[in-house]
């Protein structure tokens, strides 16, 4: 890989909602954006936390994929939920998406005043290509 970082176009993914890619490799590390639980094809948050939750690990799902990752890979994660009482819940979700015996990243769970677009749940994460 040259020295330029390189970033990662991951069309299962919704367009961000900013001035930012999906994700940027940097050296053997896949930095990825902040993923909301935004509908890739309608572009529309789903409903309820759960379904939030769901969606944004999907999208997260369809990077790691476009950059030949998967759940696996995943070193650090971070999750904003709008209420810190949806932990549960989001927990749940985000759960079902790990094996336990490779194991489950390291990770941060906190609330936020507020997110992009009304989201109720965001997760951005760091990744490792070994």
């Amino acid at each position: 890989m040259s020295k330029k970082t390189e970033a990662v176009d991951a069309q299962g993914a919704p367009a961000a909602v900013g001035p930012y890619c999906h994700a940027r490799w940097a050296g053997d590390l896949l930095y990825i954006s902040g993923q909301l639980g935004l509908d890739p094809a309608g572009g529309g948050l789903a409903e309820g936390v759960e379904a939030q939750a769901r969606q944004a690990m999907q999208n997260l799902g369809a990077i790691l994929e476009a950059a030949g990752l998967g759940f696996k890979d995943l070193v650090k994660v971070n999750a904003y939920l709008a209420d810190m009482n949806d932990f549960a819940v989001f927990n749940e979700v985000y759960g079902s998406f790990f094996d336990q015996e490779t194991g489950y990243p390291a990770r941060a769970c906190v609330q936020v005043g507020a997110l992009p677009l009304g989201g109720l749940v965001e997760v951005e994460a760091v990744a490792c290509r070994l």
